[in-house]
């Protein structure tokens, strides 16, 4: 396994990102600490939280750790900003993003974020107004980089001009989904990120746990707080075409088909790393195997096909 650099910043990390979403929903606290506990000894330091996710909770959750282990030095912070909060609307002005990181700083006990990402971009919001604010948190030293999360290749070329001319911070990560089988939102930005050396951050990389093998009927998926959305999207040819597939990987290479998935993932021209995330040591050791696990060529065609 080598360390990827994301986009032009000086973080470097193992391909695996933590998602953090779970925290304070299907992980609650005192249950969370073995499982980022296990993250960090496997060597990996990435998580991934936003100001929404639990309103708030899980960036509290990720700060009472950090605290209780006195670990900060080792754990990279990524956090987000921009979502609805329970407002009804995103907001990336400047006012919001001021108020909003001293929050995300207080809630996560420290004095700096590693990486702070817009979460989805606001209509309400001119982009040079949201990239001054994210500029000065940086200089103020609040944040050390800016990434961005959802945009298309019009806004994130927008994005990356505004920043060349006013010489703003430029985003270096871009967070959209990716997986098997819902590829077009990063392959939209895809070779926009290859030729400007921005690194693409996927989420839902197991598809709601779709692509580890979880749900294959109807019946499996009533047994998650995520089980309709799995039947009324990948339970169809397509998804038992990448089922299929992922089912033939695992067995030629021994891997579960959820780390046969981060690998592909990690494979893909442009990608910094897939977030993923677990409820258990056990399913976070499951995902580190995934980010050392090297695919043969006709391995990712395989899969790659699958989901054509």
């Amino acid at each position: 396994m080598s360390k990827r650099r994301l986009g032009r910043t000086e973080l470097f990390i193992d391909p695996l990102v933590f998602g953090c979403n779970v925290l304070g929903w299907t992980l609650e606290e005192q249950a969370a600490y073995p499982v980022l506990d296990a993250f960090l000894d496997g060597g990996f330091a990435a998580l991934d939280t936003a100001d929404s996710y639990g309103k708030g909770k899980s960036e509290t959750i990720i700060g009472n750790w950090m605290k209780a282990r006195g670990n900060r030095d080792k754990v990279l912070v990524f956090t987000k900003v921009g979502s609805d909060m329970g407002q009804g609307h995103r907001d990336l002005s400047a006012k919001w993003i001021a108020e909003e990181v001293d929050a995300s700083l207080k809630r996560l006990q420290t004095d700096y974020i590693d990486l702070y990402q817009t979460h989805w971009p606001d209509p309400n919001t001119p982009q040079e107004e949201t990239l001054e604010a994210l500029d000065k948190v940086v200089k103020a030293g609040k944040v050390r980089y800016i990434g961005s999360s959802n945009q298309d290749t019009a806004l994130l070329s927008e994005a990356l001009g505004i920043s060349r001319a006013k010489g703003y911070a430029r985003y270096e990560t871009i967070q959209n989904e990716f997986n098997l089988y819902d590829r077009i939102k990063f392959e939209e930005v895809q070779a926009t990120c290859v030729a400007e050396g921005v690194s693409g951050i996927g989420y839902f990389s197991l598809a709601r746990g779709f692509l580890a093998g979880k749900y294959r009927s109807a019946a499996d998926a009533q047994l998650s707080p995520r089980g309709q959305a799995v039947v009324e999207k990948y339970l169809n040819p397509k998804g038992f075409r990448i089922l299929d597939a992922l089912d033939a990987v695992s067995k030629r290479t021994g891997a579960l088909p959820a780390e046969v998935t981060l690998a592909w993932i990690a494979a893909q021209p442009g990608v910094g790393a897939p977030i993923a995330s677990a409820t258990s040591v056990e399913q976070v050791k499951s995902l580190m195997r995934g980010a050392n696990l090297t695919l043969s060529a006709d391995d990712l065609k395989l899969l790659t096909d699958a989901g054509k």
